[in-house]
């Protein structure tokens, strides 16, 4: 179990600032699929912890009040028992008191630790189902990022095109490449203007993840984790 939430807690904690970066760099959205596929794979095996967990949690909470509603009763017995002057019978009661005591703490300490780790499992499958949502919508962006700079690509090689046909002396096809040119030009800038729109919506989603990730962790510190909101 270890092992698997260090997994979790490594794409939990993965810099999305690099992932975007290395996919800039390869051109491909490559690594954020693999980062959403392993995210993925490991949101499945949360779950199915979390059920187990939980489970137990609920098993080990059931063991701990009927050991210590048993240990109730036969306190109230002894001293019945006691009052009626039948000491045997309140000594056995007695030994079976304090060995349902001790299962009823056994089952007690048990189940606290269990819910210490279901309550980890819950807050890491909403961390890492959070992180999951954000690549997810990098990747959209991205790849409209791309397809404007192909499209830029593809404006330039057009205009280096014209300027072939610009230099002959048909006026005619020298007004046309004007125009062309123009409504390139044009749309050349509103390649841009999308392209800058797209790198700022891009640093805000990753700068809003990086932001709740602090709060989650300054939460947890002060003690707030799993409370509701301040507001």
């Amino acid at each position: 179990m270890a092992s698997f939430l260090e997994k979790v807690r490594t794409l939990i904690n993965a810099n999305l600032h690099s992932i975007v970066d290395r996919a800039l760099e390869a051109n491909s959205v490559k690594v954020m699929d693999e980062y959403i596929r392993q995210a993925e794979k490991n949101l499945d095996a949360l779950e199915d912890s979390a059920a187990t967990v939980g489970g137990t949690v609920k098993t080990l909470k059931r063991k701990h009040e009927e050991f210590a509603a048993a240990a109730e009763k036969l306190d109230r017995d002894i001293d019945t028992l006691l009052m009626r002057g039948k000491q045997e019978l309140a000594a056995a009661a007695q030994s079976d008191l304090n060995t349902k005591q001790e299962l009823a703490q056994e089952y007690y300490e048990q189940w606290q630790q269990q819910e210490k780790q279901y309550q980890q499992i819950l807050t890491m499958h909403r961390q890492l189902q959070g992180k999951l949502v954000a690549i997810r919508q990098e990747r959209e962006q991205l790849l409209a990022l791309m397809e404007l700079a192909e499209a830029k690509k593809v404006a330039t090689k057009t205009i280096k095109s014209l300027d072939g046909l610009a230099t002959t002396n048909d006026d005619q096809i020298n007004s046309m490449a004007d125009k062309i040119r123009m409504r390139l030009d044009q749309e050349d800038a509103r390649l841009d203007m999308a392209t800058r729109n797209l790198s700022d919506e891009i640093d805000s989603a990753i700068g809003d993840t990086e932001v709740d990730i602090q709060l989650q962790e300054r939460m947890k510190r002060l003690g707030l984790e799993g409370g509701g909101d301040a507001s």
